[in-house]
């Protein structure tokens, strides 16, 4: 006998018998905090508005949402783990836009930035979402951060909420 397909996407639930565990893309009552590069300020200023336009529509109010601006994408992860130390925010959104120069020092930036955003996510128990968008030149930049369906900023927001909420309920059930 085969196991059941999957049939419910839309409630992330694979329908196989065991109890499985998802956030829930509601917004409402959670703190986000969105920690966002100046660097490449006119992707990095589309991904923020793309979010929290996101946020807003997910159910977050204004008032729980909070912006925090660093010079580059090489800083989020200094101001990202500040905020999940003292847990004001129920998830983290690291905005940035890195384009690949002449040398290889966007490289060294995008693996190092992924890098402590993950360990922060880890070390702190709070969501921690790598928009940190790594582009090899202009063009790229602007497929993935210009208004539009592929904004990487809607992915940010809606996985922030999805894991805020799943990490509620673990926090609540699993002690």
């Amino acid at each position: 006998m085969h196991a059941k397909s999957v049939v419910d996407f839309d409630r992330f639930s694979l329908n196989l018998g065991p109890r499985e565990w998802a956030g829930e893309l509601d917004a409402a009552g959670l703190r986000f905090a969105l920690v966002v590069s100046r660097f490449n300020s006119a992707w990095t200023a589309a991904l923020a508005s793309a979010a929290v336009e996101r946020l807003r529509a997910r159910g977050a109010s204004l008032a729980d949402i909070e912006i925090f601006h660093v010079p580059g994408a090489y800083e989020i992860p200094w101001v990202a783990d500040r905020l999940a130390a003292s847990r004001p925010f129920d998830a983290i959104l690291a905005l940035g836009c890195v384009i690949q120069g002449e040398t290889p020092h966007a490289a060294l930036i995008n693996s190092t930035v992924a890098a402590a955003l993950s360990d922060i996510a880890r070390r702190r128990c709070v969501p921690v979402i790598d928009a940190v968008v790594p582009a090899l030149n202009e063009a790229q930049a602007e497929a993935r951060c210009a208004p539009g369906p592929d904004n990487r900023g809607l992915y940010a927001a809606d996985a922030a909420v999805e894991m805020a909420r799943l990490a509620k309920r673990l926090r609540e059930t699993i002690p």
